[in-house]
């Protein structure tokens, strides 16, 4: 997709002078605006100049035309021109009115701009028209709402409000009650365009500050986000209506909260509603996937996925339970028939220096016998060979254990009765040798009975974020994840979360339970560590120092008070080993202490398996300072922040772009 610029207000006109007759009257610049209502109150939002320009383009070539339709910010909502009407695409949400805007008065409540109707503007623009060009101040209109706006010359022009009078049928307008100022063109009034600050917006400044070259040379296009709504779906099964009536009448604005959002995480754990959520997911994904091609032909990018929270686990198991392409399988196959002619008959070598039969290789290597050919050889085969009966006695045995032990493993039950393949995640393996030999055993155990559908598209990275993943696998059952299983259409994963955020568990420690490890931590966009988090590092280390040094010196001297005397001949010996003796002692307390979690800047390289291609999973951003004094006050924050971080819109920007071998201007310290 193309590279979206920022949003730049149109050109402002300079100020006119104090007009005279046969003034030169310059006409008004419009801009589109868009009405949003919330709790019954509305505020005009402008659109983009971009969007702008493209409504009054398409508004002056189309006005003896039908309905017009424009796209607007970037093709997720659509405006039909005849209609003012501002139509979401890809989700459902209320009608806006829209509004070619050009004269504007302050509101009563929160001093903004408001936009006169269009009529009513252009009767605004007529007078100020005649005003400038002939010089005629101190005119006075009436709007609709039988209100007096006076033009006294082009920096003052005053909206006066109507007095309440006793007698509705007589009443006048008139120049009483408090004047409220008038404007003329956007570029005269305060406002923002666009006035918004969400994920998409935050992921547009990042492009900008850290892409900027490749932006230059358009190698990168914006990236686009569209929300998958499965809320009210679920919600819409009249399951609200059934909880009202057991909800208790106290605390109910708690109780209200709960119902609408914890009480997901249990609909999810019921077969009944889980089935009804994956659907909704899965349906909705592809919809989207679908409708955004049909809008965007020229698309060649990729998709990835993200999830917050439980939505975080309920990606995770739609992936699990996606079956690849048997064409993939298939180039699988043949890439391993590839390698085998190749490598097949080392591995052939290496099974027979298992079995202390070197002497043999030379024979296997002459029939180019592979591993997949020796697993298919017979006592006749190998008698033809040349093999002795000793020799041929323990390969059999090798393939019998090796072939016992695959049908142990598929016999196991799994998925495959609740709609997946058999080679999907079981639900049986407590034996640490089965799990070695099954690839997808943990990750599915204990998942609701469900029948996941399938997405029509390979997600190329799924983020989670402040997911519970970790936590759900662990109360199902899984003790571990196999290293060497990755979901199986989608090979990119990243667990990212806050450290207070309450809802959120790792991933990692479950791949390599044995290893104690810290997470990496999330460098911060602008390239550098939290000040206070420095501040912490370094005062860490200076008490761990100052202790060392205070314990070693406190150690020496109460060893000299209590050392018992010895004759001169000795003291030499002595003294050596009691050096060596002090130093032993002492080897324990000069290891430093771990600095905490978030302080660790660079992690030594650990396998965490093949869940993110080999690469870490566990990214902790870092906290802001004033979150760091109380941990538990900031906790629900922690849980809600993700859609606003800057560092976490940069990770995922950076991840995706990798993906098309594009990086950032400048490598971030502690970045991967």
């Amino acid at each position: 997709m193309s590279a979206q610029e920022p949003p730049r207000p149109p050109p402002a006109a300079a100020e006119p002078p104090e007009p005279e007759p046969g003034g030169r009257y310059e006409a008004v610049v419009p801009h589109w605006f868009w009405c949003k209502v919330t709790d019954t109150r509305e505020r005009w939002v402008p659109f983009s100049a971009q969007d702008s320009e493209r409504l009054e383009e398409a508004h002056g070539a189309g006005k003896e035309q039908g309905d017009v339709v424009v796209p607007t910010s970037g093709g997720r909502y659509d405006v039909h021109l005849r209609t003012r009407q501002r139509v979401a695409v890809y989700w459902e949400e209320e009608v806006a009115e829209v509004r070619r805007c050009t004269w504007f008065y302050k509101g009563d409540k929160d001093n903004k701009f408001i936009p006169y109707s269009e009529s009513f503007s252009e009767e605004l623009e007529e007078a100020y028209m005649i005003a400038v060009t002939l010089g005629e101040w101190k005119k006075k209109l009436e709007s609709p709402n039988r209100e007096v706006i006076i033009l006294h010359n082009p920096k003052l022009m005053v909206h006066y409000h109507p007095v309440a009078s006793s007698d509705d049928w007589v009443s006048t307008p008139t120049e009483q009650g408090r004047p409220r100022t008038v404007k003329r063109g956007v570029e005269n009034i305060a406002v923002e365009i666009p006035n918004v600050n969400d994920f998409r917006n935050v992921s547009l400044s990042m492009l900008q500050a850290h892409f900027k070259k490749a932006q230059e040379q358009q190698q990168v296009g914006r990236v686009e986000f569209l929300p998958v709504n499965w809320h009210s779906s679920l919600h819409s099964t009249g399951v609200d209506v059934d909880l009202e009536r057991i909800t208790l009448p106290s605390i109910n604005r708690l109780r209200h909260f709960i119902n609408d959002t914890i009480l997901d995480v249990f609909f999810y754990n019921s077969s009944t509603y889980c089935q009804t959520i994956v659907d909704t997911v899965a349906s909705e994904m592809n919809r989207l996937h679908r409708l955004f091609l049909q809008r965007n032909p020229q698309f060649k990018g990729g998709v990835s996925i993200a999830g917050h929270s439980l939505g975080s686990l309920i990606l995770f198991d739609l992936l699990t339970n996606q079956k690849a392409d048997p064409e993939e399988d298939e180039l699988c196959a043949q890439g391993s028939r590839t390698t085998s002619s190749t490598g097949g008959t080392e591995e052939v070598k290496e099974i027979l220096k298992k079995l202390e039969l070197s002497e043999y290789c030379d024979v296997f290597e002459k029939e180019k016998m592979d591993r997949q050919a020796l697993f298919l050889c017979t006592e006749k085969n190998l008698k033809e060979m040349g093999i002795p009966l000793g020799p041929r006695m323990k390969i059999l045995h090798y393939i019998s254990s090796k072939t016992e032990m695959k049908d142990q493993s598929s016999a196991a039950p799994g998925h495959s009765e609740h709609g997946a393949e058999p080679g999907s995640p079981s639900q049986h393996g407590d034996s640490s040798e089965d799990v070695r030999n099954c690839q997808y055993r943990d990750v599915g155990l204990g998942q609701v009975s469900a029948n996941y559908p399938q997405l029509n598209y390979k997600p190329t990275i799924f983020f989670a974020f402040g997911s519970p993943i970790g936590m759900f696998l662990t109360v199902r059952g899984v003790k571990r994840i196999d290293p060497n299983y990755s979901l199986p259409t989608c090979k990119g994963f990243f667990n990212i979360y806050h450290p207070f955020d309450p809802v959120a568990y790792r991933i990692e420690p479950m791949i390599v339970p044995d290893l104690e490890f810290e997470p990496m931590l999330l460098p911060h966009h602008k390239g550098r560590k939290r000040m206070h988090l420095e501040l912490k590092e370094g005062l860490t280390r200076m008490s761990v120092d100052l202790k060392n040094n205070l314990l070693g010196s406190l150690r020496v001297a109460w060893q000299s008070f209590t050392r018992s005397p010895v004759p001169a001949l000795e003291a030499g010996s002595t003294e050596a080993e009691a050096e060596a003796e002090a130093g032993t002692e002492k080897q324990p307390d000069t290891k430093p202490e771990e600095p905490p979690a978030a302080v660790k800047e660079e992690s030594p390289l650990i396998n965490v398996g093949r869940l993110n291609g080999g690469n870490r999973i566990d990214y902790v951003l870092q906290e802001k300072p004033i979150e760091s004094f109380n941990e538990y006050l900031f906790a629900l924050q922690g849980h809600l922040c993700y859609w606003e971080s800057e560092d976490t819109v940069l990770l995922v920007l950076k991840e995706i772009y990798q993906t098309q071998g594009i990086t950032l201007d400048q490598p971030l310290p502690g970045s991967q």
